[in-house]
């Protein structure tokens, strides 16, 4: 079992900056990717950001130039600085991780719990 721990959220000004990083642990094999997604209310989630293993990334259109996905010091980690934050980055922002556990080598898809992040003057 796999479990992801998010922190960094908060209430910043429109324009602000934010850090949200998150560490994997559990029986871990391999990572393959991971990243961030989000979700608004009413609103289907959706990627914001993914980084692959060999440190391939993608972004959503509208977070390009202001938010960066890298990985962490920390081993199964991963942080997502967002600068030019915008009132419609408003939302629930939660981490994912894919890869294999172990001992017996299965593919897991694991989520964290979310953390909210608010842009309002």
């Amino acid at each position: 079992q796999v479990q992801l721990v998010e922190s960094g959220g908060g209430l910043v000004q429109p324009g602000g900056s934010l850090r949200l990083s998150c560490a994997a642990s559990g029986r871990i094999f391999s990572i393959n990717g991971m990243g961030w997604y989000r979700q608004a209310p009413g609103k289907q989630r959706e990627l914001v950001a993914r980084i692959t293993s060999g440190g391939s990334t993608n972004y959503a259109d509208s977070v390009k130039g202001r938010f960066t996905i890298s990985r962490g010091n920390a081993e199964n980690t991963v942080v997502l600085q967002m600068n030019g934050l915008k009132p419609e980055d408003t939302a629930v922002y939660y981490c994912n991780a894919v890869g294999y556990g172990e001992p017996v080598v299965s593919a897991f898809d694991s989520w964290g719990q979310g953390t909210q992040v608010t842009v309002s003057s």
